[in-house]
């Protein structure tokens, strides 16, 4: 017993002495542990580089486009109407809707036997009349003769009475004589009156006769107009259109048969703002004679037409904003009246101004520019006008600077950055870095462990790090996403 006691005392002490000696070990390696953990040095923090892209300010003077939606229209557009009642015998071969006609053609002919009726009956009331005048004239011919005759026999008569009266006064004649010729010599006076009423009836005759003559002459213009009525002629070249008549047809006076449109005088309506419009006004208020370009897509295939802005609607229009103006196009062949079409026009030119991507701005008042540390800074500008997707401003020392076109809530004023040209090409392509062995190792353990990247692309980025010189915009783009 007493040797099985003292075996078990020695395997306790055996097994005492153990642990300690493991818990002794351990103290040991912690402290090693925290002593080389304050002594390792940390890796120097690394400033995260973006890359953003940039545009070259450049000042320059711009006749800015103002861009609106209109219609076509024709400035020469006639209603066919039927001028006199009755029915069609005769219709064009044209009178049709898209017909092209020409200066005087023929369109329709309405039955003119009425009309040439009451033309002949006003010929021969107009031959009446100057049958009449003729008659009138050889009377008045006649009066004229008759009252000479008269004054004649009145002078007679006259000369009669005052012998008479010399006799009587001689005591030869006597008073029965004297009276005889007194009333022959007043007799006389009267028929001289008589002659001169009728001759004045003569002359009364001819005026009432011309008077006549006229109002036949006028009943037959209007009987030949109302003829010439009966026929409908084109005024001038054009299309007919919404043309609705057949051969046979009734039709009553001032009736629409068709519209006429002249497909050679084309004028483009748009509406335009008021702000828009301030900017097409010269120094007098006048507005000006702008170039406009007219764009109509058909099919894919865009009909272009230019032409020149004419004049603006004198009123705005009830419930309506802005202007209407109307350009008139010069040549536009495809187009026809009521297309919906695209206007550009030219406004007066800008001086001094840069014209930038409209993300550079952003409602800021201020752009985004690298200085030459490749630092960022921010820059005041006024913007002048907005053309699309561009602006266009000015700013103190704008010109030449390098402008990042797109803004986002991580770049700021002081962010290092690494610019890259809209072209594709970076700045910075073609210079060559040497890394050291820690840095080459960083970024080879970052590519490798990159699981996403094709394994192609994998090797041949692994292959250009493992060269003496490595592109510095590589090193960039893989430490910028190291960084992230």
């Amino acid at each position: 017993m007493r040797f099985f006691r003292q075996s078990l005392i020695g395997i306790f002490l055996a097994a005492l002495t153990f642990g300690l000696l493991i818990y002794a070990g351990q103290i040991v390696r912690d402290a090693f542990e925290t002593r080389m953990a304050n002594q390792s040095a940390k890796p120097p923090a690394r400033e995260r580089v973006f890359t953003v892209n940039v545009v070259t300010a450049e000042t320059v003077d711009i006749a800015p486009l103002l861009e609106s939606f209109g219609e076509i229209r024709s400035r020469r557009t006639l209603e066919v109407r039927a001028s006199a009642s009755g029915r069609v015998i005769e219709l064009s071969d044209a009178f049709e809707d898209g017909g092209n006609v020409q200066t005087g053609d023929v369109l329709l002919q309405i039955d003119p036997a009425d009309a040439q009726a009451a033309l002949d009956r006003a010929r021969t009331d107009l031959a009446d009349a100057e049958a009449e005048i003729r008659d009138a004239d050889r009377m008045i011919v006649l009066a004229r003769d008759e009252v000479a005759a008269a004054e004649e026999q009145a002078e007679l008569r006259e000369r009669a009475y005052r012998r008479q009266v010399d006799l009587a006064g001689r005591g030869v004649g006597t008073s029965a004589s004297v009276e005889a010729s007194e009333l022959s010599a007043s007799a006389a006076r009267q028929a001289v009156l008589s002659s001169r009423q009728a001759f004045a009836q003569a002359e009364a005759r001819v005026d009432q006769a011309q008077t006549q003559r006229q109002r036949a002459a006028i009943a037959l213009s209007e009987a030949a107009r109302a003829l010439a009525d009966t026929t409908v002629t084109a005024p001038f070249d054009g299309t007919l259109s919404a043309a609705d008549l057949v051969q046979g047809r009734l039709v009553t006076a001032n009736e629409k048969l068709a519209d006429l449109i002249d497909p050679d005088e084309l004028e483009v309506s748009f509406r335009l703002s008021t702000a828009q419009y301030a900017r097409l006004l010269d120094a007098d208020g006048r507005l000006i004679e702008a170039p406009v370009e007219v764009t109509l897509v058909v099919a894919g295939i865009d009909l272009i037409a230019t032409g020149t802005i004419t004049r603006a609607r004198a009123a705005v229009g009830e419930g309506q904003t802005g202007r209407v103006v109307f350009a008139r196009l010069d040549r536009a062949p495809g187009f026809k009246p009521g297309d919906f079409v695209t206007i550009r026009a030219s406004e007066p030119t800008v001086r001094e101004v840069v014209r930038l991507p409209a993300s550079t701005y952003q409602g800021t008042g201020n752009v985004l520019v690298v200085n030459g540390d490749n630092r960022l800074e921010t820059l005041d500008v006024t913007l002048v006008r907005r053309q699309g997707n561009d602006i266009l401003v000015r700013g103190e020392d704008l010109d030449g600077q390098n402008v990042v076109t797109a803004r986002s809530p991580l770049l700021s004023s002081g962010i290092s950055v690494r610019m890259l040209r809209p072209e594709g090409t970076q700045e910075d392509l073609s210079e060559m870095l040497e890394l050291s062995e820690e840095r080459r190792a960083r970024l080879v353990a970052f590519i490798e462990a990159n699981t996403r990247m094709p394994a192609e692309a994998k090797a041949r980025v692994l292959a250009r790090l493992n060269e003496p010189s490595v592109p510095a915009q590589m090193v960039a783009r893989i430490e910028s996403q190291m960084g992230s």
